[in-house]
């Protein structure tokens, strides 16, 4: 049976659980759902994020400090990096522990399973193991740690499983709490990594191996969560870690924060963390009923208020007055990603290097209209894209402009004809210059957000004269079939962990294929670029590197670049110190909930 798109709303956001009395949760919705929950084999930010309040990395950045800062999150003290940046020591403060789990065995009672160096050894290794398909193994093969890629090949020629217990040159514990990383090659900004619990989270070798096949179901971390209830696509629960470590709230307001909030942070003040007992999370696809669940008190936060109701909730970008005489705050903020459109280089059609492929995929790019976009669909909620690079990156540079941020229809049509992709039956769609169909399938989403920017590309196909069909599908999915080179085109957005451009100049590595490159890109004089300037440290020179990268992409056209989303979310007026800092997944420890103020239905 279906339901019309508000009944739906109101049915999910009746379904939320209610608190208990003595229980303080925190509600809020994702728009995509989860994949899974195990840092080897997770890439997106949905999965990430919960996997972020679960797992800890050894560093974390500072809630409330900008410019952005790395601080230790289970380490003794910040990494000792040497010199040229290729050796990484990091000491694990002794007295953290694991959740409970039935995966530990043999411990006597009373006792708990204690996080040791050799978890971040394993946890790293995993992500070399062919079992896990790891997507951002190309992370640490980039900065060639000694031995491990070597260990890996040398293991599949053999048909053998991966050996863990192999001990490799760069990579090793020195003792119980201390663990050493030797690169082949060096990286400035390769502990960034380490902030990144969704990829470098500490994971035990007992649970992986009790779960097997499961783990993605059973993640058992150190961090201040734990998995309390997880239905498929559908809602995920999050419960406090009762082993998590005894930290206390210290957090500052972000720079530019108004009285409010900093008086909640002050009032905030040695609590201790995680502020509230749970965090409830459903998967609500559409706009309107994920709009509606905050609007009916069923949610605390709604992230990235959907675009439809920009106009509504914030005109002019400012608070609606009706939501303000509510209490309801407001976060506005731009976020490290980039939303793009991707072409499958190996495909027959939009794929390949030669001038007439080159010419075809920069023809589409010049008769998409950004502004337009910007305008009608993101209802002004979004930057016009001139690279991948975002503006709260490092290698963002204002002056660079380039073709990708172009609209010129006549010219779109002028390279096609150059290039021989003519209408030759005169049915208004040009065919191949061999004279064979020219159709192209752009993968996207069911949402309201996605089907309007669908629409726009279909208008300017019609107008190019390209066929296009749609193939709509479910993101995990999708996913799955981008990653294995399934898709022609896909529309995706890509979200930097990092505050620094590297992370999106990825995009195009050829070491990435499959990975961050999904368009399975490769180009030898741009993978010369990216590696060079991952070795320098910041300075004019690296800049101008990774501006002549951006160039490369721009020019070979394996993406369109859209835009780089400014995102706004909201609280309810009983939620204290509510902020975010872009590069913090787990932001729901940092958040309050005061029962004095809640509505008596709720």
């Amino acid at each position: 049976m279906k339901f019309p798109a508000l009944l739906t709303g109101l049915l999910l956001a009746c379904a939320l659980p209610a608190a208990h009395a003595e229980d303080k949760v925190l509600r809020q919705a994702f728009k995509v759902a989860e994949t899974g929950f195990d840092p080897a084999q997770i890439s997106d930010i949905y999965s990430k994020s919960i996997a972020g309040g679960i797992f800890d990395a050894p560093l974390e950045y500072d809630f409330g400090a900008r410019p952005f800062k790395l601080r230790p999150a289970t380490l003794a003290e910040m990494p000792e990096i040497s010199a040229d940046f290729k050796t990484i020591t990091m000491r694990v403060k002794p007295g953290i522990y694991f959740a409970d789990d039935p995966a530990f065995k043999g411990l006597k009672p009373g006792e708990r399973r204690e996080l040791t160096a050799e978890d971040y050894v394993y946890s790293i290794k995993r992500h070399y193991d062919p079992q896990w398909k790891s997507a951002n193994l190309y992370l640490l093969e980039n900065v060639k740690i000694v031995g491990l890629s070597e260990l890996r090949q040398e293991l599949m020629r053999a048909k053998k499983p991966f050996d863990y217990d192999r001990v490799v040159d760069g990579l090793k514990s020195l003792d119980r709490y201390t663990f050493q990383l030797k690169l082949g090659v060096a990286d400035p900004r390769f502990v960034y990594q380490f902030a990144d619990a969704g990829f470098l989270g500490a994971v035990a070798r007992e649970v992986v191996e009790f779960y097997g096949d499961k783990i993605m179901e059973h993640p058992v971390g150190t961090n201040a969560w734990r998995l309390g209830e997880w239905r498929r696509s559908s809602r995920m629960v999050l419960e406090k870690n009762p082993n998590y470590r005894d930290v206390r709230y210290a957090e500052t307001a972000p720079p530019g924060s108004d009285a409010k909030l900093q008086a909640e942070v002050a009032a905030l003040q040695g609590k201790k963390l995680p502020l509230v007992d749970r965090v409830v999370i459903d998967v609500i696809e559409e706009a309107q009923p994920r709009w509606l669940s905050f609007l009916s008190n069923e949610s605390e936060v709604i992230e990235e208020v959907p675009i439809d109701f920009a106009s509504i909730a914030m005109p002019g970008n400012k608070l609606a007055p009706n939501l303000a005489k509510r209490g309801i705050t407001m976060t506005r903020y731009p976020r490290a990603d980039i939303a793009l459109s991707y072409y499958n280089m190996e495909d027959p059609v939009v794929g390949g290097y030669t001038p007439e492929k080159v010419a075809l995929r920069r023809a589409i790019n010049l008769a998409i209209d950004l502004d337009k976009e910007i305008r009608l669909v993101r209802r002004g909620q979004a930057l016009k894209s001139q690279s991948s690079v975002p503006t709260v990156a490092y290698g963002y540079d204002p002056a660079f402009k380039s073709e990708n941020s172009e609209y010129n229809l006549p010219k779109a049509k002028a390279l096609l004809d150059m290039y021989g992709y003519m209408d030759i039956d005169g049915d208004g769609y040009r065919e191949l210059p061999d004279g064979k169909p020219l159709s192209i399938e752009y993968s996207t989403l069911a949402d309201g957000e996605r089907r309007q920017l669908a629409e726009q590309w279909q208008k300017s196909m019609d107008a190019l004269g390209i066929h296009v069909r749609f193939k709509i599908g479910k993101f995990p999915e999708q996913l799955k079939a981008a990653n294995a080179g399934k898709l022609q085109m896909w529309m995706v957005g890509w979200v930097g962990t990092t505050p620094d451009g590297d992370t999106f100049l990825a995009l195009g590595s050829g070491a990435a294929k499959g990975k961050a490159n999904k368009p399975r890109f490769e180009l030898r004089a741009f993978d010369a670029l990216y590696e060079k300037q991952k070795a320098m440290p910041d300075g004019p020179e690296r800049q101008a590197l990774m501006t002549e990268a951006q160039r490369l992409l721009i020019a070979y056209a394996p993406y369109k670049f859209h835009v780089h989303r400014i995102y706004t979310d909201m609280a309810q007026p009983w939620v204290r110190g509510y902020s975010r800092n872009i590069f913090v997944r787990d932001y729901w420890k940092y958040v309050d909930i005061d029962t004095a103020a809640l509505p008596e239905a709720r």
